[in-house]
């Protein structure tokens, strides 16, 4: 299988403070990938020291066996929520467009295809009606929705998505991961910041243990163990392995 994402050594301080140390991993292509941990324990961080926005104390990165710049246009990515400028004059349909940007450079302005293609896919993710809504009026739900409108335009070939699951509704989410899900059953590879380790194991085909050091990496049903856990998270592992059992039992109707 061929790796869609190669990481070595990669390590990032904060005010001589290590946010990030010595992370290794390869993601192969078409999966769907989890970064789980504690807060704090630099998830966001490895997502934005993988495409540049901030600069590693040591280590590289590569796409497809490439740096970022050369391939940008292949690698989607979507913020936290909290790291957008909500109030900014824009409107849904225009945000979405702005996945057409590396194409734009070229031919100078939005096509009436790109326009046709961002309401396909504002569709799809039932956000068509707000098209020309100002993003500002959005719910949480609608939000997330949008910046991921935006990724799909933008036909990348890999996705890193910063807690997409995070403060939305139950619907939303549920129709996030089975977006998800669908493109990774059409060769995309995808990396997902996920906070909920009760859902870890259903969501994600592999799984990013992670607490400012690399615990483990692999199958999730390989990686989400009691010792793992209690490595990354202490003496809150045996709760969170049990919590994960009793979800996966209620699921199964098993309780």
């Amino acid at each position: 299988m061929d790796e869609a994402i190669d990481v070595r050594h990669l390590s990032v301080n904060y005010d001589e403070t290590s946010a990030l140390w010595d992370i290794s991993a390869s993601i192969p292509s078409g999966n769907l990938v989890g970064i789980i941990g504690p807060n704090g324990a630099g998830k966001s961080t490895l997502l934005k020291a993988m495409l540049g926005f901030i600069k590693p104390l040591s280590g590289s990165v590569t796409f497809f066996g490439q740096p970022f710049k050369k391939v940008k246009e292949r690698v989607a990515y979507v913020p936290q929520k909290g790291d957008i400028d909500w109030d900014f004059p824009i409107t849904v349909l225009d945000v979405t467009l702005m996945g057409r940007y590396q194409k734009l450079k070229r031919l100078k302005w939005y096509r009436k295809a790109d326009k046709e293609a961002a309401l396909k896919i504002l569709a799809k993710l039932e956000m068509d009606t707000l098209a020309d809504r100002h993003i500002s009026e959005l719910s949480g739900g609608q939000q997330q929705r949008l910046f991921i409108a935006r990724a799909l335009l933008q036909e990348a070939d890999i996705l890193l998505l910063d807690e997409p699951f995070a403060a939305i509704d139950q619907t939303t989410e549920t129709m996030l991961i089975k977006l998800l899900k669908e493109l990774k059953n059409q060769g995309k590879t995808i990396l997902v910041v996920h906070h909920d380790l009760k859902t870890a194991a259903a969501y994600f085909d592999r799984a990013l243990l992670l607490n400012t050091s690399l615990v483990a990496s692999g199958l999730t049903k390989e990686v989400l163990t009691k010792d793992n856990l209690a490595r990354t998270y202490g003496a809150k592992g045996e709760l969170l392995e049990e919590a994960t059992r009793l979800s996966k039992a209620e699921k199964a109707g098993l309780i």
